[in-house]
């Protein structure tokens, strides 16, 4: 009972019935996926062995926290996906398998996004390019490939959730959605693809444009595509009550 008030409370619409009650051996591999590559991204750096280097490692958890937030976002809308559909036929285990690769793949580009724009703007604070000068990070066209290929690994990974989303509208009749919980479905749906072309026009932005790395911050907008897909795809008042507890 404690699990599932702590899945209704993640999943922030109670009225939304979960078809996944069980947990699978595909929601255990991605966890154990999740798990390595939030480890790598805390652990991606050289162990301190001074007191300078103790400091410099506590002041780069800040681009760490920012590393784990963008995992956990990722790994909230995939707990979501499977508890509220249960789904795991072929076609799921692909698309998953691909996701559970692209996030091991994504963790140290990920740091590395971040590691370097929180130099860059400590070094402007503070006047000292040391970290930068030591992670090559030196004009403005290299952070624009940095931000290029992060942003790309992140759009493909949040394209991935949605094809997942395709797949089970094209399975509401089997899943017996009701039209409430099919409108929330596809709210989420279009809000994976919204995020995904954040991330692809992050990509193109800072690889081809004189935004560089100020590109990234487009990604910043992803609370945006939420509000967008709720728009487009409204939720009918009376279909509350139609769906099941």
């Amino acid at each position: 009972m404690v699990r599932d008030f702590v899945g209704q409370q993640l999943d922030h619409d109670p009225n939304f019935h979960w078809r996944g009650e069980a947990v699978t051996r595909i929601e255990n591999l991605s966890d154990i996926a999740f798990a390595v590559a939030l480890g790598m991204i805390i652990t991606g750096v050289d162990s301190p062995r001074t007191v300078e280097e103790l400091i410099a490692f506590l002041a780069f958890g800040i681009p760490a926290a920012a590393c784990f937030s963008v995992l956990l976002g990722i790994w909230t809308a995939h707990y979501t996906f499977f508890r509220r559909y249960g789904v795991a036929d072929k076609t799921i285990i692909f698309l998953n398998a691909l996701l559970i690769f692209l996030i091991l793949y994504m963790a140290y580009p990920l740091r590395f996004a971040f590691d370097s724009l929180f130099a860059w703007v400590l070094g402007m604070i503070t006047g000292d390019q040391s970290r930068n000068i030591e992670i090559g990070v030196m004009s403005f066209k290299i952070s624009g490939q940095i931000i290029a290929l992060f942003a790309t690994i992140y759009g493909l990974a949040h394209m991935l959730i949605a094809l997942m989303y395709s797949h089970v509208i094209r399975k509401r009749d089997v899943l017996a959605l009701s039209p409430y919980e099919l409108s929330l479905t596809r709210q989420d749906h279009l809000s994976k693809w919204l995020q995904a072309g954040l991330g692809f026009g992050a990509a193109a932005l800072g690889y081809f444009t004189v935004l560089n790395g100020f590109a990234g911050f487009i990604l910043a907008f992803n609370g945006v595509t939420a509000m967008i897909a709720k728009r487009v795809h409204k939720t009918a008042p009376d279909d509350t009550a139609t769906a099941p507890v």
